[in-house]
């Protein structure tokens, strides 16, 4: 369960990057500045939200799972507003430069950034608690993650954004945001209330 769980969230992580991209570039123009501030984001975000994760997977093994919830809720919630949010920010900084535009970008971005990050650490630290495999339980779920970006890309590419174009992708990433984040929910509840 846990590795189709993470397949879905790289899944979805992969269309907020591809789209959250596209919104950008649009606002701002596609340049060499452009890229480099998104790519920036999402790396320093991924980094620092592995930090964060590492530290919330300190949590009691019960407590995990709820902390995963909640941040893949976070993240579908930004995810719903984002487009929107991008529009205010970009209609605020039209007309200027340098980091009067590369601040805000950065901005927006590095919150749900960093929620994506910390999800693999938290992840891992409750299937290495489960499984007491290191090595297995930690490359199975960054193999599935990275699987699921791949397919995400490839649907985006094929399917995705001409049938849904950029507010649909991000409803669909932001709805399998909620659906993981429900659905663990549930899972950790059933557990509890075993006897």
């Amino acid at each position: 369960m846990l590795q189709f769980i993470f397949f879905l969230s790289g899944f979805a992580a992969i269309l907020y990057q591809l789209v959250w991209q596209r919104a950008l570039f649009t606002l701002y123009g596609t340049s060499s500045e452009s890229v480099t501030v998104v790519v920036t984001v999402f790396m320093l975000g991924l980094g620092l939200g592995s930090l964060a994760g590492g530290a919330l997977s300190r949590l009691a093994h019960a407590r995990q799972p709820l902390a995963f919830a909640a941040l893949e809720a976070c993240i579908g919630g930004f995810g719903l507003v984002s487009l929107q949010v991008f529009q205010w920010v970009g209609g605020l900084t039209q007309g200027t430069a340098g980091l009067a535009v590369g601040l805000p970008a950065f901005g927006l971005l590095l919150l749900p950034t960093l929620c994506m990050g910390a999800t693999l650490p938290l992840l891992s630290a409750y299937a290495i608690g489960s499984s007491r495999n290191v090595g297995r339980s930690v490359g199975a779920l960054y193999f599935v993650n990275t699987l699921g970006s791949a397919a995400g890309c490839a649907l985006a590419a094929i399917i995705l954004f001409g049938a849904l174009g950029q507010q649909g992708a991000v409803r669909l990433a932001a709805a399998v945001n909620f659906l993981i984040a429900a659905w663990v929910l549930a899972a950790t509840l059933r557990k509890a209330l075993q006897p």
